[in-house]
This record gives C-alpha cells, sequence and structure tokens, in this order.
C-alpha cells in the first residue's frame, strides 16, 4: 500500500517552510505504489520504493547522476522517466541540500508552466 509514502512525503512538504518554501501550494497524493508532490497541478516531487525522486532541468539530473543519482523508473521494466532524477542518499540525509534541490525543482516546474501557458 502506498500510505507510508504518502504519510512521509507529506512531512517532508511539510517541512519546506522551514527553507521558506510555500507549503501551501503543494498537494502530495497517491501516485503508483508511492506518492507525488504537486504544485499547480503539476508534479515536482515523487516517493516510491525507487526513491525519492525530483523534476529537475537535465543538467540538474546530470549533476545528480554524476553524484550518485539515478534515472527514475517507477517500475523494473518500465522506461526511464525523463527529466526526473532519484536523489542520492548524501542529499536526502542533508536536509539544506534536499531543500535546496527541492526549491530548483519547484522553480523548473513554475518555469515549465510559464512557458506552457497562453
Amino acid at each position: 500500500m502506498a500510505q507510508p509514502w504518502l504519510n512521509e512525503l507529506t512531512e517532508l512538504a511539510e517541512s519546506l517552510t522551514e527553507s521558506g518554501i510555500d507549503q501551501g501550494k503543494i498537494t502530495c497524493k497517491h501516485f503508483f505504489s508511492g506518492a507525488a508532490a504537486y504544485v499547480d497541478g503539476q508534479i515536482f516531487m515523487s516517493l516510491s520504493p525507487a526513491g525519492l525522486a525530483l523534476k529537475l532541468p537535465e543538467s540538474d539530473c546530470d549533476v545528480l547522476m554524476a553524484d550518485g543519482g539515478k534515472p527514475l523508473k517507477y517500475f523494473a521494466k518500465s522506461p526511464v522517466k525523463k527529466g526526473y532524477v532519484v536523489l542520492p542518499d548524501k542529499v536526502t540525509g542533508d536536509n539544506e541540500q534536499l531543500h535546496g534541490w527541492i526549491s530548483r525543482s519547484l522553480d523548473h516546474v513554475y518555469e515549465t508552466i510559464k512557458k506552457e501557458s497562453p
């Protein structure tokens, strides 16, 4: 069941206010076998058996993958989810780094939304 993932992701989202991120705009919901965090209807973060993943520009994904991150695959035989990276343990274990990357993810999603708006 995905409830533990949803609980953990919701707690993480609530902790973001400590870094000045407006948690009030974030919604967490069940997603596949885990949970996803949305802002303005767009997913920017997910937590599942695959790990904690963020939606980021390709260049940021490359930086994190060079530092131990992994491409996101929700299921063993599924394709890689482009534009997402599973964060390495050294990032998830450091709140300052983690909140910084989450902030970058939110900025990226907001920019994407702006580009798609008429």
